[in-house]
C-alpha cells in the first residue's frame, strides 16, 4: 500500500477479547494482519487469570507493533474486556472480532469506505457460521435497523461484522456485564440514540460454531435473554418473558 493512500486511512481499534483461545487466535490475528486497508491498531484484552497462554502471545506477537496485549487482573467477560479495550483505543474507528472469527482481506478498506461515503456510524456485514475445521456451515444475512421495534425480538448482527464511530460510545452506552447477549444490549442502546444500524451487504467475517463455547449454552442464553429485557429494557416479567420466547422461537428459525 502506498503512503499517498495510506494518509487518507482514518485509524481503526481493533478490539479482540482473549479467553481460552489459543488453538485459534493466529488464524484470526493473520486475518486482521492481511487487510488490505494498513492504517489499524490491534488491542487484545487476556481476560484469563491462568497466563500460560498470555507467554504464548507476548512470544508470538512481540515483533507485531500494531498489536497491544493489556491483561486483566482477573476475569471480567467478553463485554467487559472489549470495554476496556475502547477506553484504550486510538481510532476513529472501532472493529470488533472475537478470538476464534476471521476477516476477509478486504473487510476494512470495503466496509470503512462504505461508512465514509454514506456518512455512517453503525455498519454491519452479513457473515459465514464456520465449524472448528474452517469447514463453511451456512451463513447469515444482515439488514438494516431503524429503531429497537426493528431489532429487539432476534438479534441479527454478527459482533465480528460489526464497525462503529468511536464517538457513539460513551458511559451509558457500554458493554453490560452478562456472560452472553452481551452484544445484543449495545446494539440495542444504540438504536435507543436513533443511531440507524446500516448493512453493507457482502460477506466479509467467518463467525466460528464450536460446541464447547459459552455461546452455545442453551441455559445461559435463556438466563441472559430475560436479563437483556427484564434488566436491561426495563420491562414487566410478562413482557420479559414474552420477548425471551420471541428471541429464543426466531433464534431456532435460523
Amino acid at each position: 500500500m502506498n503512503s499517498k493512500k495510506q494518509m487518507y486511512e482514518e485509524l481503526v481499534s481493533i478490539i479482540i477479547p482473549y479467553y481460552k483461545k489459543k488453538e485459534y487466535i493466529l488464524k484470526t490475528i493473520n486475518s486482521v494482519l492481511n487487510q488490505s486497508y494498513n492504517n489499524y491498531e490491534i488491542i487484545i484484552i487476556y481476560d484469563d487469570e491462568n497466563l500460560s497462554d498470555l507467554d504464548y502471545l507476548e512470544k508470538l506477537f512481540k515483533s507485531e507493533k500494531k498489536i497491544k496485549i493489556i491483561k486483566n487482573s482477573k476475569t471480567v467477560g467478553a463485554g467487559f474486556s472489549r470495554n476496556k479495550g475502547i477506553e484504550n483505543a486510538n481510532g476513529e474507528f472501532i472493529a470488533f472480532i472475537d478470538a476464534d472469527d476471521t476477516w476477509k482481506k478486504y473487510k476494512l478498506e470495503k466496509q470503512i469506505n462504505f461508512m465514509k461515503k454514506n456518512k455512517l456510524k453503525f455498519t454491519h456485514t452479513p457473515y459465514e457460521i464456520i465449524d472448528k475445521n474452517d469447514r463453511v456451515l451456512g451463513e447469515r444475512i444482515s439488514k438494516n435497523f431503524e429503531k429497537v421495534d426493528d431489532l429487539i425480538k432476534s438479534c441479527d448482527i454478527g459482533l465480528s461484522t460489526v464497525i462503529i464511530k468511536k464517538e457513539i460510545i460513551d458511559y451509558q452506552t457500554t458493554f453490560p456485564n452478562l456472560k452472553t447477549k452481551e452484544d445484543f444490549v449495545l446494539w440495542l442502546k444504540i438504536l435507543k440514540k436513533n443511531i440507524i444500524i446500516c448493512y453493507f451487504n457482502e460477506t466479509l467475517s467467518s463467525w466460528r460454531k464450536l460446541d464447547n463455547s459459552l455461546s452455545s449454552s442453551i441455559t445461559q442464553k435463556l438466563i441472559d435473554a430475560f436479563k437483556v429485557y427484564n434488566y436491561h429494557m426495563k420491562f414487566n416479567f410478562i413482557k420479559s418473558l414474552y420477548y425471551t420466547m420471541c428471541l429464543s422461537i426466531n433464534y431456532l428459525k435460523k
